[in-house]
């Protein structure tokens, strides 16, 4: 009995030990025969030379946009108080031309860089429509080096083994075809229609 009971702890101790290596195993590195194949799509593109490129650049511009948000803030708050010390000696009616001037000025700075942050915004979503439309050879080849027939989206699966994950697989081979993607920017997505000015008098 004592004999057995050694034999049937060695059967633990080594369980728990493949057990554990087999968790240090990297999601993809132990591959297995599927029909059906998962990944994740956002670190195909995040993970990727073409998505690393992108979220330099716009992490980039953003810096600079913010940048020149505060600046034209302290410009402005600068702007503001001055036309307040002013207005003890500026007439009612000139002062409030002046407040008023202010307040469109404010407008229409608001209202560029708003549109700044949307065209960026824009650029990035361009960029990430690119990467998945030129995603299909990538793909297609993962898919016969498997020998699959379908490429899910992970997050679409209830339960499944990891080893049936090729998204790093999926990004190796785009950016062997793909690289960091197009040498210039993608064209920006059309901007929202908007509506024709009326005129003053609604003619």
């Amino acid at each position: 009995m004592a004999l057995l009971r050694i034999l049937g702890l060695t059967v633990v101790l080594a369980l728990a030990v493949g057990m554990a290596q087999a968790q240090e195993v990297p999601r993809g590195a132990i591959t297995m025969p599927s029909p059906v194949l998962t990944l994740d799509p956002e670190r195909v593109y995040t993970g990727s030379l073409w998505g690393k490129r992108v979220a330099a650049q716009i992490n980039s511009e953003l810096a600079a946009l913010a940048a020149e948000n505060e600046r034209i803030a302290d410009e402005l708050t600068l702007e503001e108080r001055d036309l307040t010390e002013r207005r003890a000696t500026m007439p009612a009616e000139e002062f409030r031309t002046a407040a008023d001037a202010f307040d469109a000025k404010v407008t229409e700075i608001r209202r560029r860089q708003d549109s700044k942050s949307r065209d960026i915004a824009r650029r990035a979503d361009a960029e990430k429509l690119g990467y998945y439309q030129a995603l299909f050879t990538p793909l297609s080849e993962v898919l016969k080096a498997r020998g699959a027939v379908a490429i899910l989206d992970r997050a679409a699966i209830f339960l499944a083994v990891d080893a049936i994950d090729v998204t790093d697989e999926v990004i190796a081979r785009a950016d062997a075809l793909l690289g960091a993607g197009p040498a210039t920017p993608l064209p920006e997505a059309a901007p929202e229609p908007t509506a024709p000015a009326v005129p003053a008098d609604g003619n």
